[in-house]
C-alpha cells in the first residue's frame, strides 16, 4: 500500500510538472513587452520593416512589441546597448550587414563585437542603387563619371553612414572607374532622398527600397546586383563594366546569452511573418527581397561576410 501511494504521488508530480511547463511555454517566456531597438532614424528601411512586422509578431508571440530608436555611430550605439541587455528574449535589435561587421573591424572599441550579436534571422536584402534627381543633367552612369573626371568635386555622393553597403559600393565605383567622388554619410536611409531632392548632394547610393517611394522624382543610373530589378528601368553595374554587387542584408539579433530555445521561438515568429502573402506583397512593393535564414544559417552567413569584408578595409579608410 505504501509503495502504491508513492507511485501515485510521483505520477501526480510528473503530471503537475508537465502542465506547469506547458503553461510557461504559452508565454514568451514571460508576460512583458518585447523591446525592438532600431539602430537608425525613423522612416528608414529598418524602421519600415519593423513596423510591418509589429502586428504579426505581437499576434504570434502574444506580447506587445515596443519599437524604440537608438541612433548614432552608424548603429553601434544600439548594438552596444543590445549586447548589455538582459538575455531574456525581450530585448532584440535590427541588424544590418555590412554595418555590424565593419565597425568592430575598423574601430578599436566599437562597443560590441560582431560575434556578440546572436542572430535570430536574416529576413531580407535590398541591393544598392545609384540614383540622381529626375531633372539631373546626368542621364547615364557614363555621364556622371565623365563629369567627375573632367570637373573634380562637381559630383558629390550621399549614402547611409560609414562602413555600410552604400559606402562600400561608392568606394568600389571610385576605384574601378578611376574617379574620386566625395562620399557624404547620412544618419539613415530616410535622410538620403531629402538630401538628394534638396540638392545637397548630386547623387545617392541608396537601396531599391528607398527608391521605390520616389520613382517620380529620381532616376536610377545603375543597380548593384547580379540581375536587373523588374520594377526599375536601369542596368546593373556589371552590365556597364563594373563588378559591383552590394546591398544591405537585414535581420534581428538578441543578447549573446539568450537561450537557444527562446531564439528559436523568435525565429519561428519572424519566419511565419515572412510567409504571409500580404506581408510578402508589401515587402516586394518596397523593393525588399525576402530571405529566410534561420539562426544557424544567419551565423554562418555573417562569419563568411567577416572574411570577405576584411579585404576591403584599406579602401574604406582612404
Amino acid at each position: 500500500m505504501k509503495k502504491l501511494c508513492i507511485v501515485i504521488l510521483l505520477c501526480c508530480l510528473t503530471i503537475l510538472g508537465a502542465t506547469s511547463a506547458q503553461a510557461q511555454d504559452v508565454q514568451f517566456p514571460k508576460n512583458e513587452p518585447i523591446n525592438y531597438i532600431i539602430p537608425f532614424s525613423a522612416g528608414g528601411e529598418s524602421d519600415l520593416f519593423a513596423r510591418m512586422q509589429q502586428p504579426y509578431l505581437e499576434k504570434l508571440l502574444g506580447q506587445k512589441i515596443v519599437i524604440t530608436y537608438k541612433v548614432g555611430a552608424g548603429g553601434a550605439l544600439a548594438w552596444s546597448e543590445l549586447v548589455n541587455s538582459p538575455a531574456t528574449g525581450h530585448y532584440l535589435a535590427g541588424i544590418n550587414l555590412p554595418h555590424i561587421i565593419l565597425q568592430p573591424l575598423q574601430r578599436k572599441n566599437a562597443g560590441f563585437k560582431t560575434e556578440e550579436l546572436k542572430p535570430v534571422m536574416i529576413f531580407h536584402v535590398t541591393p544598392c542603387v545609384l540614383a540622381v534627381r529626375k531633372d539631373s543633367p546626368y542621364k547615364t552612369l557614363a555621364d556622371l563619371l565623365k563629369a567627375a573626371k573632367e570637373q573634380p568635386g562637381s559630383v558629390i555622393m550621399g549614402g547611409c553612414g560609414s562602413a555600410t553597403s552604400g559606402h562600400i559600393a561608392s568606394v568600389l565605383l571610385n576605384k574601378m572607374a578611376g574617379v574620386n567622388i566625395p562620399y557624404v554619410p547620412f544618419p539613415g536611409t530616410s535622410d538620403l532622398p531629402i538630401a538628394l531632392l534638396g540638392k545637397h548632394v548630386t547623387a545617392i547610393m541608396a537601396f531599391t527600397s528607398g527608391y521605390s517611394q520616389y520613382r517620380n522624382e529620381m532616376r536610377v543610373l545603375a543597380i548593384a546586383a547580379d540581375e536587373r530589378d523588374p520594377s526599375i528601368d536601369a542596368p546593373t553595374f556589371k552590365e556597364l563594366g563594373y563588378n559591383i554587387n552590394e546591398g544591405s542584408f537585414r535581420g534581428i539579433s538578441v543578447p549573446p546569452a539568450t537561450p537557444d530555445s527562446v531564439v528559436q521561438k523568435l525565429y519561428e515568429a519572424c519566419a511565419q511573418t515572412n510567409k504571409e502573402p500580404a506581408f510578402v506583397e508589401k515587402m516586394k512593393s518596397l523593393g525588399m527581397t525576402p530571405l529566410d535564414m534561420n539562426p544557424a544559417q544567419s551565423a554562418e552567413f555573417i562569419a563568411g561576410k567577416i572574411e570577405e569584408y576584411k579585404t576591403i578595409l584599406k579602401d574604406l579608410s582612404k
